[in-house]
């Protein structure tokens, strides 16, 4: 493994109340005042959380060196076009600290509605849709002839000041062997070390079946924590039919306990995180100083 250095970031999950600018720009500037890498916002229609685009915009205008993601933002149902349009906005505003990161929506039929497209099509859709992005990105006028779309001479401008590595996430053997062949990285939830690290294995295998490598510094996982105790049952449903696992293997049950299970997932071969608070607190800024000081010896730090 070359060397590569750990990078902890932040989400605000699906939890907290309706959007309040007060709220995220207190966030997001303690984040960047206590040297966190990143925020990641996530995605849910029937949720109170902000709509990631929107939010992200607001943190740029507030930040200017915290790196800022989607935990993620959902592909299918939208036009790849517009949507290669929009997040070049959006980076260009942010001079380049965008980390865009895709995926096929929460199991919800209710908010599957909203993007119209059915289940067993949502694959093929967002297969479609991300070697398109990188063409609008990075290329003059796209021509394309597939299932979803048709292009003829469309150029989307302005062009993105970042690298818009693209990311995915998802555990099964589909899923991954999908972000093999087509991501920049893969951003695991409700993981335990051992299965990320297997889920390297088997991106790793499927890049080099496409002739292509992903970043040995692009794995990374969502790692939820809490204060204290944490309910099995609430991060079971997170594991989406998975076997069950004990929750110290997922989760970090108090902030003593988050460096820990990080230096677990390093030696695995992940680096990239996102820690996720099961409850909101009530002062940001201290929660996010006392969780800076438990992680500062890894933030940064080579991992070989």
């Amino acid at each position: 493994m070359s060397a590569m250095s750990v990078r902890i970031g932040y989400g605000l999950g699906t939890a907290g109340g309706p959007p309040d600018g007060d709220r995220l720009r207190a966030v997001a500037q303690a984040l960047e005042r206590h040297g966190f890498d990143s925020l990641w916002l996530s995605e849910r229609i029937g949720g109170d959380v902000v709509d990631p685009v929107v939010g992200l915009a607001y943190a740029a205008a507030v930040t200017s060196r915290l790196k800022l993601g989607f935990s993620v933002m959902v592909l299918p149902g939208r036009n790849p076009a517009l949507v290669a349009k929009q997040l070049a906005s959006l980076d260009r505003l942010a001079a380049g600290r965008l980390l865009p990161a895709f995926g096929l929506g929460a199991p919800n039929p209710r908010e599957h509605q909203a993007f119209a497209v059915d289940a067993a099509d949502r694959g093929a859709w967002l297969e479609e849709s991300m070697p398109l992005l990188r063409r609008f990105w990075h290329e003059g006028a796209v021509d394309h002839d597939g299932e979803h779309f048709q292009f003829r001479d469309v150029e989307v401008r302005p062009k993105p000041l970042g690298r818009m590595e693209m990311w995915l996430g998802g555990a099964g053997p589909r899923q991954l062997e999908r972000v093999g062949r087509l991501a920049d990285g893969w951003l695991g939830s409700f993981t335990t070390p051992d299965e990320a690290g297997e889920a390297r294995v088997a991106v790793e295998a499927a890049a080099a079946q496409h002739e292509r490598a992903v970043d040995p510094g692009h794995f990374g996982v969502l790692l939820p924590y809490a204060h204290g105790p944490l309910d099995g049952a609430l991060l079971a449903r997170g594991r989406r039919g998975r076997p069950p696992v004990p929750v110290e293997d997922i989760a970090a049950q108090g902030l003593a306990e988050v460096a820990p299970l990080v230096e677990r997932f390093v030696a695995r071969g992940v680096t990239k995180f996102v820690l996720v608070p099961v409850a909101e607190p009530e002062d940001w800024d201290a929660e996010l100083g006392g969780l800076a000081e438990a992680v500062a010896p890894l933030q940064g730090a080579p991992a070989a």
